[in-house]
C-alpha cells in the first residue's frame, strides 16, 4: 500500500507538500499541485482517515445503531439517514445490536474508539442506565431516534405515537367497527406502551368498550401477530385489529387467511410504521405512521445541527403521524 512519502518520491516534492496540497492547509503551485495529484492517481494513494482525524479532531462518520437491522423499518430508517448524510460528505457506520444491551455496549465502544463525530441511536431494551452513564462520559453528539432514553439529555427525534394510536382507532370506528383489538409490542417499550395507550383513549373517545382480552403483547415478529391474531379469531369477537408494528399485522394477515377469514370482508387489519413491504403483501395494508426515510433524514439533519451548534439547548422533535390508506381495512358486514 502506498504511503504519502511514495506519492511525494513520485511527484518529486516533499511529504509535506503532498499532506497541504490533501488537505488545503496552504497553497501549493500549480505545477507541484498537478505533479501531486498525478502521483496520486497513478497510485491509487487513499489518504488515513485515521490519521486526519487525529490531526482536524474530525473523521466525517456518524456511527449509527439500531436494535434489528432484519425489520425493515430500521433498514428504511438507515437509508434515509444514509440519504441526508450523503448530501453533506458524511460516511455511516452501522451496528446492529439484536436489541442485546451487550451488544449495544460492545458496538457503542467501538464506535466511540472509531471517533465519530456524531451518534444516531435506535437503543436496545432494557439497562438505560448503563447506557446513559456511558454517554454521559462522552462528548460525542448524540440523537436518539424513536425510543427514548430516560434520564439521557440529548435530542429526540420520534413519530407521535398516541396520536398515531388514535388516527388508526378513529378510522376503525369510522368504518363502523367496535370490536378492535390491539397486537401490543412489548411494554418496556415506551414506543409500545404509547401505541397501547392511544389505543385506549380512541375506544374511551368512541365511547367503546374497552376489554382486557382484546389487548395481547407480542415481540413486534410476524409470528407473534400470527399467533395472537389465531387466538382472537378462535373466539369469533373482533371485527378489526390494530398491530403494534406492520411486522405483526402481516402475521395477522397470514393467520385470517389460513383460518378462512376473509380481509377486509369480515376482518380489519391496520398496521403501524408504514414500511414499504406493506404495499406488496396482500390484501395491501393500510398502516399508520410517518415516511421512514424521511424519519431518518430529519434525524441526520438534527445531528448536523447539533454538530454546528454544540452547545445549543436539546431539543424534541416529534412528527405527526399520517394514515397510508391500503386495502386491508373496510366497513363491518352490514354497514
Amino acid at each position: 500500500m502506498s504511503t504519502i512519502k511514495d506519492v511525494a518520491a513520485r511527484a518529486g516534492v516533499s511529504f509535506t507538500t503532498v499532506s497541504h496540497v490533501l488537505n488545503g492547509t496552504r497553497r501549493v503551485s500549480d505545477e507541484a499541485r498537478a505533479r501531486v495529484e498525478r502521483a496520486v492517481a497513478e497510485m491509487g494513494y487513499a489518504p488515513s482517515a485515521v490519521a486526519r482525524a487525529l490531526k482536524t479532531s474530525e473523521t466525517f462518520i456518524f456511527g449509527v445503531l439500531v436494535p434489528n437491522i432484519t425489520n425493515p423499518f430500521f433498514a428504511e430508517l438507515t437509508r434515509g439517514i444514509e440519504d441526508r448524510c450523503r448530501q453533506t460528505d458524511y460516511s455511516v457506520f452501522l451496528c446492529n445490536s439484536d436489541d442485546e444491551p451487550d451488544t449495544q455496549s460492545r458496538y457503542l465502544q467501538t464506535l466511540l474508539e472509531r471517533r465519530v463525530d456524531g451518534l444516531l441511536l435506535a437503543a436496545a431494551a432494557g439497562e438505560a442506565d448503563v447506557l446513559v452513564k456511558r454517554l454521559a462520559t462522552t462528548r460525542v453528539p448524540t440523537v436518539v431516534v424513536e425510543r427514548r432514553i430516560p434520564g439521557l439529555a440529548t435530542d429526540l427525534v420520534r413519530v407521535d405515537h398516541d396520536a398515531g394510536a388514535r388516527l388508526a382507532v378513529a378510522h376503525l370506528v369510522s368504518l363502523g367497527h367496535q370490536a378492535i383489538a390491539c397486537l401490543s409490542g412489548p411494554s418496556r417499550f415506551e414506543v409500545a406502551r404509547e401505541r397501547t395507550a392511544g389505543w385506549v383513549a380512541g375506544l374511551r373517545e368512541a365511547g367503546l368498550d374497552i376489554k382486557p382480552e382484546w389487548m395481547l403483547e407480542g415481540d413486534y415478529s410476524s409470528s407473534a401477530g400470527y399467533d395472537m391474531t389465531r387466538s382472537l379469531l378462535e373466539k369469533g369477537e373482533v371485527t378489526a385489529i390494530l398491530a403494534g408494528n406492520d411486522l405483526m399485522a402481516f402475521g395477522a394477515l397470514r393467520a385470517a387467511a389460513e383460518m378462512g377469514v376473509s380481509v377486509p370482508q369480515q376482518l380489519s387489519v391496520l398496521g403501524f410504521d408504514g414500511i414499504d413491504m406493506g404495499q406488496y403483501v396482500y390484501p395491501a395494508l393500510t398502516s399508520v405512521g410517518y415516511p421512514i426515510r424521511e424519519l431518518g433524514e430529519t434525524a441526520a439533519s438534527v445531528l448536523l445541527e447539533r454538530l454546528a451548534n454544540p452547545a445549543g439547548e436539546t431539543r424534541e422533535v416529534v412528527l405527526p403521524p399520517q394514515l397510508v390508506m391500503r386495502a386491508s381495512t373496510g366497513p363491518v358486514r352490514g354497514k
